[in-house]
């Protein structure tokens, strides 16, 4: 491997950097970042990132990141770096997870919930929904349609468009735009950017430089490489095959486009299935 730190946009990149106990100051740092001054996160608490469902044969769902603030507030953190045609109903579905589980036992509840967030830094422009916005951070809540105003507060989901965000060393003023530099660059820099001295960077750079992980890490990483390669490539082959055959233009690739060429590429069924969301019976289908 070439680069000097992590990539974040790799499973295993991101979990160390924001998954773990030993590293929660970035994910605080970050969540405050995100919330620009709406949170005030002073600890969190990881939870159980696997969900099942109220059955047995219900479908589970896996997060990247599941915590709770010292407030008990929910917080999914998912990095997407697939398009996936249902996108939005399976973020509105990962969400009834930390709904639901508020519920308690016995007569006594009232139904009061503390809030839910779910987050999604996307590798990709999510175009369903959002064609005509310019910026890269999306906040959506229920409203009611004729006044605009929030209806109920305790329901928001985050969309973050790493692609879009542009901006250079030298334009970085927040920490929001710091974080977003990092998410967006910290595979292909080289050195810690003058712009980023606050502490909980020095913290960050510390834990993605790759010559210094052991050995396990190290091939756990080098895996999540190889596994987040095999997706961009997936991708890549399926847009040029879908421009030869001339039906590219304006329409988004749907996930099934991706799995097939994943398979094509010799990956197996059960990787194919884990990378993309879906049973191991909805990649079988396909074949």
């Amino acid at each position: 491997m070439t680069e000097r730190y992590i990539n974040p946009h790799t499973d295993f990149g991101f979990k160390r950097l924001f998954g773990s106990e030993f590293n929660k100051e970035l994910l605080i740092s970050f969540l405050n970042a995100l919330f620009r001054g709406e949170q005030d996160v002073k600890d969190v608490t990881y939870l159980n990132s696997e969900q099942l469902g109220d059955r047995a044969d219900a479908r589970r769902a896996i997060f990247d990141v599941y915590c709770e603030n010292q407030k008990g507030e929910k917080f999914i953190v998912e990095m997407q770096n697939v398009y996936q045609e249902l996108f939005k109903d399976r973020t509105i579905y990962y969400s009834t997870f930390p709904i639901r589980e508020q519920a308690q036992r016995g007569g006594n509840w009232d139904f009061h919930l503390s809030s839910v967030y779910t987050i999604g830094l996307l590798n990709f422009n999510f175009a369903e929904g959002l064609e005509e916005a310019q910026h890269w951070h999306h906040e959506v809540k229920l409203m009611e349609v004729n006044t605009k105003k929030v209806f109920y507060d305790k329901l928001t989901y985050i969309y973050v468009e790493i692609p879009k965000f542009d901006k250079t060393e030298d334009q970085l003023v927040t920490m929001y735009d710091k974080w977003m530099f990092v998410l967006k660059n910290l595979s292909v820099l080289m050195e810690r950017p003058a712009a980023l001295q606050e502490r909980v960077f020095t913290r960050l750079f510390e834990q993605a430089e790759v010559s210094k992980f052991n050995a396990q890490d190290r091939m756990l990483y080098e895996d999540s490489v190889n596994a987040y390669r095999d997706i961009i490539n997936a991708i890549n082959t399926a847009k040029k095959d879908s421009f030869a055959e001339g039906r590219a233009e304006g329409i988004e690739f749907k996930t099934v486009e991706i799995a097939r060429k994943m398979l094509q590429r010799g990956m197996a069924v059960e990787e194919v299935a884990e990378l993309m969301d879906m049973t191991v019976q909805e990649i079988k289908k396909i074949l």
